[in-house]
């Protein structure tokens, strides 16, 4: 059965009061792909926007097995109990090709955090966008600092595309590597390493803690080799175990050094600025894609396209020409 909608004050009262069930409720509507739903989602939007903004905004990728969810749940008890923060995770999951929904389930798998009044924890699927990244990310980071939630924390699906897009739409980038820098380094993108603020090498416990140093110093080393980012802050290595929680703190003391330095030369202003151009191009891109397929009969055109390029009976470049013109 589904849920009856709220009215946009609703939703709006909910997010600023901290509501976590209607920020979550706000979210699926900012997320939802039905075209009536744009105007009240652009309607909760704009009201929250002048309470936002005043967060610290971190993404955080890795290597599939680098162990991200037990990482970003010590991460944020860290926050919560020492701290006395109050943490939003937006995990963007792959998609299920069937469905649409999102495959793993981050909140399944942060049970302890999810339970926490002070924690929020939002699973969307990617749906296919580009980079695998959601599609309305930026707006659900509006919306959870809108609510009160001064820590956010952007969970991509691996290393790959997406990182360019949390990129982006973050203030600090965070890679987590394991122990093996030798092999790992080569699969590495030269682009990704040249992103980061922080290389967290993850699961430094047992067995595993000289192996881990080894690693931190390999990477700290091949970082030196590339070129000083523009902003002037010079990335950074530690070692960590979202296990143990073993230097948990210490990766957050670098955000919070790396937010004082961009805060004093003036880059975390103009980054936040880039930032909300680049929201702007990226929705005018959306909207001339819908624009684009609400044209009518551009749907069978479509369709029609695809089977006549599948076929080889026209190349993509005329394809498009032709659906275009």
């Amino acid at each position: 059965m589904t849920r009856p909608r709220h009215s946009a004050q609703q939703y709006i009262d909910g997010v600023l009061a901290g509501d976590r069930a209607l920020l979550a409720r706000a979210i699926t509507l900012i997320e939802s792909e039905n075209p009536h739903d744009a105007p009240l989602a652009r309607e909760v939007i704009e009201a929250c926007l002048p309470h936002s903004g005043r967060s610290i905004r971190t993404g955080i990728t890795g290597i599939p097995g680098v162990g991200k969810s037990t990482f970003i749940e010590a991460l944020g008890k860290h926050l919560i109990e020492t701290r006395g923060e109050r943490v939003a995770i937006l995990s963007i999951d792959p998609s299920s090709q069937i469905s649409g929904g999102s495959i793993l389930g981050d909140k399944t798998r942060m049970e302890r955090l999810g339970a926490d009044e002070r924690a929020f924890i939002r699973p969307s699927p990617a749906r296919g966008h580009l980079g695998g990244v959601g599609r309305h990310t930026r707006e659900a980071i509006l919306l959870c600092e809108a609510a009160g939630f001064g820590t956010i924390l952007v969970e991509t699906v691996g290393v790959g595309q997406s990182e360019t897009a949390v990129r982006g739409m973050t203030d600090f980038f965070l890679l987590l590597m394991l122990a093996g820098a030798g092999d790992e380094l080569q699969g590495i993108k030269r682009g990704i390493l040249e992103m980061v603020d922080l290389l967290a090498i993850n699961k430094a416990d047992g067995d595993n803690v000289n192996r881990a140093e080894r690693a931190r110093r390999e990477f700290e080393n091949a970082l030196h080799l590339f070129p000083a980012s523009d902003d002037g802050w010079i990335p950074k290595t530690v070692v960590c175990s979202g296990l143990t929680g073993a230097g948990v703190p210490a990766v957050w003391d670098v955000v919070l050094e790396h937010h004082q330095q961009m805060q004093e030369t003036g880059n975390f202003t103009r980054r936040r600025e880039r930032q909300a151009v680049d929201w702007m191009r990226d929705l005018i891109s959306q909207a001339l894609e819908a624009d684009f397929l609400r044209r009518p009969g551009m749907e069978a055109r479509l369709r029609e396209a695809e089977i006549a390029v599948r076929q080889g009976a026209v190349n993509p470049i005329s394809a498009v020409a032709g659906l275009l013109s």
